[in-house]
């Protein structure tokens, strides 16, 4: 093999790892977090996340890192080796590593900051109609192919979003939407929360129901 195919080898393997993070970020989120309801720890911790909106470092997050980490290196990787020797092995193991941090990058942004660009405006409306207005819809967060392929894509124009929940990027010091955003995001509800809302909240993110208003 000349060096210039096996560079296009290895960048092809690379992308097939990426790629199939892609379809197992979907599967994971689908069924692994929100199909069991907060049975076992993944779907547990994904729930509890629903249920505030915000994200933060957790050490769930190092648990995450070193289970798909092994499942690349210790799963792709050999099965990858054995179709195509070490260097398609470790170029899926790569890009399947780098597909995931990409999703966690995305996925961390999304709520911390606002968006830059068109793929960023895109993924932050398409994943905070998952949180706001439809739990069991949108569940790729870097890319749309696989609910389109699974029929559970929804493209809102506007994303409702509770005043209670709402992303800190998404509003001026009145506490309303910010005129850039006001486009893709309106604001529902009340600001406050009491005790019984909060229950309220936590009941409906368990049951992969969308925040009342």
């Amino acid at each position: 093999m000349d060096t210039a195919t096996a560079i296009i080898v290895v960048l092809g393997a690379f992308g097939f790892g990426a790629f199939l993070w892609t379809l197992a970020e979907y599967l994971l989120h689908r069924f692994a977090m929100h199909h069991l309801h907060g049975k076992g720890i993944m779907s547990r911790e994904h729930l509890e996340h629903h249920v505030h909106s915000s994200w933060h470092f957790d050490r769930t997050h190092l648990m995450s890192w070193a289970g798909m980490l092994t499942v690349g290196f210790l799963g792709w990787m050999p099965l990858g080796w054995l179709v195509g020797g070490p260097r398609v092995g470790i170029a899926v193991a790569i890009g399947w590593a780098c597909g995931y941090f990409f999703y966690e990058y995305q996925h961390a942004v999304a709520h911390l900051r606002p968006p830059t660009g068109r793929y960023g405006a895109w993924a932050r409306r398409h994943h905070f109609h998952h949180h706001f207005g439809h739990p069991m819809a949108n569940h790729g967060v870097t890319i749309p192919l696989w609910d389109k392929v699974f029929g559970t894509l929804e493209r809102p124009e506007t994303v409702r979003v509770p005043r209670r929940l709402a992303l800190p990027w998404m509003l001026d010091d009145d506490g309303s939407v910010k005129p850039e955003f006001a486009d893709s995001y309106a604001l529902v509800g009340r600001a406050g929360i009491d005790e019984r809302q909060a229950m309220i909240d936590r009941v409906r993110a368990f049951a992969s129901l969308a925040p009342l208003d």
